[in-house]
């Protein structure tokens, strides 16, 4: 564990606390599914007061990085597909049930990062880039397609990976499989319309209104980790984001 004892002057005590929990998760000191030493063990080792590291915990548990169980402690959270979805995932049905759709991959490859691609995922043009092309569907109707963009220095195995075999769940096969947690993803809502190929694929007419979902996601440490352009069908689902 990284002890560094915090040092007034450099900002409030619990939000050094918090930022070196943050980096002994990137340098997975505590991996995912791990138990954190004890509140009292931190503030010793910290130099800080036990109210310091729980108002530190607290905010990480609130930012879904931390999880407390009743009778154990504070556990890192792990990206399991069903909160990948809960978090993530924000088109819900008619009457507000948010659905678990299924993937279906149509390519899987790598090539080099085109402008806007190396623009939105901070890298030089023409850098290695892993592209997937996907659709996802609810109780077998096309709900959306979608490309993501990852980079090739992290993620340059998945281009060998069978379109077959990717699992439904990315995020999980991030942090399993390349030790990448997706830590935050900002979307921007687009109106856009729906082209031949999207069209054909969604069993839409061409023209037809989509929203699009533009969602860049970034790992603990604030590096650009996928870019993902989602085209979805809105006449039976909806866009829904709760604030709180």
């Amino acid at each position: 564990m990284n002890v560094e004892r915090m040092r007034p002057g450099l900002g409030p005590l619990y939000r050094q606390v918090k930022q070196r929990v943050i980096r002994n998760l990137i340098d997975e000191t505590w991996k995912p599914g791990e138990m954190l030493p004890s509140e009292p063990r931190l503030a010793e080792a910290f130099g800080v007061s036990a109210g310091t590291v729980r108002r530190a915990l607290d905010e990480l548990v609130a930012e879904n990085l931390l999880v407390r169980q009743q009778g154990k402690g504070t556990i890192v959270c792990q990206h399991d597909p069903e909160r990948s979805l809960f978090h993530f995932f924000r088109l819900v049905d008619a009457v507000g049930e948010r659905p678990t759709p299924t993937s279906l991959v149509l390519a899987c490859f790598k090539r080099r990062a085109e402008k806007v691609e190396a623009a939105r995922l901070s890298l030089p043009i023409g850098a290695p880039a892993v592209v997937i092309d996907r659709t996802r569907s609810v109780a077998g109707r096309p709900l959306l397609v979608e490309r993501l963009v990852l980079p090739a220095r992290l993620f340059g195995e998945l281009a060998q990976v069978a379109p077959a075999d990717l699992p439904n769940t990315l995020y999980t096969l991030y942090e399993e499989r390349f030790g990448v947690t997706v830590y935050r993803a900002a979307e921007q809502l687009t109106a856009v319309a729906a082209t031949e190929r999207e069209a054909e694929l969604l069993a839409v007419a061409p023209g037809t209104p989509l929203l699009e979902i533009d969602r860049l996601a970034t790992s603990l440490d604030g590096v650009p980790v996928e870019w993902r352009l989602s085209r979805c069908r809105t006449d039976a689902h909806r866009y829904r984001v709760e604030l709180v």
